[in-house]
């Protein structure tokens, strides 16, 4: 048998560890480790056109599969495009082992071709960030990141230089056991003790979900239910907490709507359920506020506490559960249920009036549509901005679906790439990437990827020749805008011309067919909605200093322009509630 190399080694390490694919951009220094991906048949070389590319693909792909995946860069400018994708993964908490190749060994420090220390770059947007000195060290160094990336939950990042790359790897290797699940992280029976107590003695209740709660949804309706509490959400939390939620009072933030915010304000105990909710305008100061979190760094970081529990949500509330006292009084949730209806009856006007005649399109119209057309569990892929809104407003959760995005990090151009390591985990799964036209157009070189590959995802892209979301906060801040406008090709007509299915649609009654249309090809797609770039409204009392960039507003509700079929979940929800 063949003496192995580093790179050889490194890449069977990988495979042990669940990695299917590497993404990244072939080159000098990484050569030796795209080679040996080549001869082996467990792992698959994915080439996209920008590394930056490869680092939101990798970190999409272990947000809908929850296991460890990779991605490489070459040296120096390489790697260095990885840095934005890596920042966007860690802050999702999303597993990914990054390579970022080095000079050769004995020329590191002396200002050589393409120097960069990627051992300090990527220190801020990584768990574990190392280079890798010598062949002995490469397997236990390998194992030790791969263990930060699962068991932390974010990036790990392994400097090589290519010259050890090709270096025979040591005669006799150990293999290590790998670490490639989380396992559930329970409180103490004092801590739940104390969160019961507090329950108990609280007379109004309020949960706030984040992504946290993903897998407990169960969990969380059981406790609801037994408290008689209403159950708000942050964005990265709707898809995982909103459907089949008779308590359902909305989402709070910048892109909020409904009850939520009242709901977190007006209860005795506010309980924050696997959320980092950033934005603490929105959290109450003159309530006590318990919260449940297994990243025990979060807890407490938002706002001032009353009790901080380091634990899993869902093995948490099971253990909880059967420790608080039933509640009979509903007044509180039936209040919130029905203020929760009163708030969407007002903005759900804006998408009601004529928007399937307006053109420009309306974008609401196009999100609705959109809704109603794709799959029960299609993956919706969401470019940071107004896409946000789209999605938020717009794309209905049913425990099936998922609708990841940039939405710790607040990247341009995530999408497409996100939607590229989203599809390579099914191919027959629908996947849809909600792109705006300066997303798209940042990184639409990796359009190309999705040509080369031959993954069906669909674009459709909301074209409103502006930087809307920018727009906006020029607006608010009582600017003028500047700067915000593109001016763009028919981005059907590239798409066609790189060998992909385009349609371009100006007309609403033209807009379900061309979905369904592009729904139906069997390849890549693009659909280029021409949108009305002032179709959002905001309430006239928003002042200039409630929104600076993607902060916050002290107000209740900061934008405007409908709700989508969440009206129609609310006044189902007000069946629940007793009649005078």
């Amino acid at each position: 048998m063949a003496k192995q190399n580093v790179a050889e080694q490194f890449v069977d390490i990988l495979a042990r560890a669940g990695v299917t694919r590497l993404y990244g951009v072939v080159g000098d220094s990484l050569n030796p480790v795209v080679d040996a991906v080549r001869r082996n048949p467990a792992l698959e070389w994915v080439h996209v056109r920008h590394e930056e590319t490869a680092a939101f693909a990798a970190g999409a792909e272990a947000q809908i599969t929850g296991k460890l995946t990779a991605c490489a860069g070459s040296c120096g400018p390489g790697n260095l495009h990885l840095i934005n994708g890596l920042y966007d993964a860690h802050r999702s908490m999303a597993p990914v082992l990054a390579l970022a190749s080095q000079i050769p060994s004995s020329e590191i420090g002396l200002g050589y071709f393409q120097e960069t220390h990627p051992d300090r770059l990527f220190r801020e947007c990584s768990h574990y960030c190392e280079l890798i000195s010598s062949p002995r060290q490469m397997p236990r160094l390998l194992q030790t990141a791969i263990q930060n990336a699962v068991g932390r939950s974010g990036v790990s990042v392994v400097s090589l230089p290519g010259d050890l790359a090709a270096e025979p790897a040591p005669d006799k290797t150990v293999e290590t056991a790998l670490v490639t699940a989380r396992p559930t992280v329970r409180p103490g029976d004092e801590e739940i003790d104390k969160l019961a107590g507090l329950i108990d003695r609280a007379e109004k209740v309020t949960l706030f979900c984040g992504s946290g709660t993903a897998g407990a949804h169960a969990e969380v309706m059981a406790l609801a239910e037994k408290i008689k509490s209403p159950v708000g959400h942050a964005l990265r939390g709707k898809e995982h907490i909103q459907y089949d939620n008779p308590f359902d009072v909305g989402m709070s933030g910048l892109l909020g709507y409904g009850a939520a915010y009242e709901a977190t304000h007006e209860c005795d105990l506010l309980i924050l359920l696997g959320t980092d909710f950033p934005y603490n305008a929105f959290l109450p100061d003159d309530v006590a506020i318990a919260q449940v979190d297994v990243r025990p760094e979060h807890l407490g970081r938002r706002s001032k506490l009353d009790l901080a529990v380091w634990g899993d949500v869902e093995e948490t509330l099971r253990c909880l559960i059967p420790r608080v006292k039933e509640k009979t009084n509903r007044r509180f949730l039936d209040k919130m249920l029905k203020k929760h209806a009163e708030a969407l009856e007002g903005v759900v006007k804006a998408y009601t009036r004529k928007v399937d005649k307006h053109v420009p399109i309306h974008p609401e119209y196009v999100a609705s549509v959109l809704d109603e057309i794709a799959a029960d569990d299609a993956v919706f892929t969401v470019d940071t901005g107004m896409c946000n809104v789209w999605a938020a407003r717009y794309i209905t959760p049913n425990g099936r679906r998922r609708v990841i995005g940039s939405f710790s990090h607040g990247s341009m151009a995530n999408a497409l790439p996100m939607a590229i390591g989203a599809q390579f985990t099914d191919r027959r799964r629908q996947v849809v990437s909600m792109s705006g036209d300066g997303g798209f157009s940042m990184l639409m070189g990796d359009f190309l990827t999705l040509v080369q590959y031959d993954l069906p995802v669909k674009v459709v892209l909301f074209d409103n020749s502006s930087l809307g979301m920018v727009e906006l906060e020029m607006m608010v801040a009582g600017l003028p805008s500047y700067g915000t406008t593109n001016k763009n090709p028919d981005f059907a007509a590239v798409a066609r011309a790189c060998g992909a299915y385009g349609v371009r649609v100006e007309k609403p009654k033209e807009l379900a067919g061309a979905l369904k249309d592009a729904f139906r090809h069997k390849g890549p797609a693009l659909v280029d909605v021409v949108t009305d770039p002032n179709a959002l409204s905001i309430p006239p009392k928003i002042k200039a200093e409630m929104v600076t960039g993607f902060a916050l507003s002290a107000s209740k509700i900061v934008l405007d322009g409908g709700v989508g079929k969440m009206l129609q979940l609310a006044r189902s929800n007000l069946r629940n509630v007793p009649r005078p």
